[in-house]
């Protein structure tokens, strides 16, 4: 985020941790992190790894130990809930861990997300609907399951 052109993380960079996550999903994902190829400096991130489960958790933390001997410069990110701590995953890599406070105000982060999702030419599309032509949109609502 130092400026404005550099890229959103791509698809291969980002895995959405759930209870469901299997087990090969985070392998694949550890492999494209931590095994060396001309794919440049990308910034790998896992979320919510805490949500794994603990059968995932430990052949991920396995696979980790085994795979980065491989690459020691490595970009990894594992963001995970701070109430769930305890969680396996957090557990294995404590000694790695880095409490972080954003080093930009709220509002040029919403200018930089602004900037990448913003339609260029509105037509037919959903972003007509959201403010601002907007790619993306958070609906909500106070009162669940309200027909959002």
């Amino acid at each position: 985020m130092n400026s404005p052109e550099q890229p959103l993380p791509a698809f291969d960079e980002v895995l959405l941790c759930t209870p469901q996550t299997s087990a090969e999903q985070v392998g694949l994902f550890l492999r494209r992190c931590l095994i060396p190829c001309r794919g440049g400096e990308k910034i790998y991130t896992m979320l919510y790894a805490d949500e794994l489960s603990y059968d995932v958790s430990c052949r991920a933390e396995e696979l980790f130990q085994h795979l980065q001997h491989y690459n020691s410069s490595y970009r990894l990110v594992i963001l995970c809930n701070c109430e769930r701590d305890n969680s396996y995953l957090p557990s294995a890599f404590s000694h790695y861990k880095v409490h972080m406070i954003p080093q930009r105000s709220q509002a040029e982060i919403q200018q930089y997300l602004q900037h990448h999702f913003r339609v260029a030419q509105p037509s037919d599309s959903a972003a007509s609907v959201f403010k601002e032509h907007m790619c993306v949109g958070i609906v909500s609502s106070k009162r669940a399951g309200m027909g959002k």
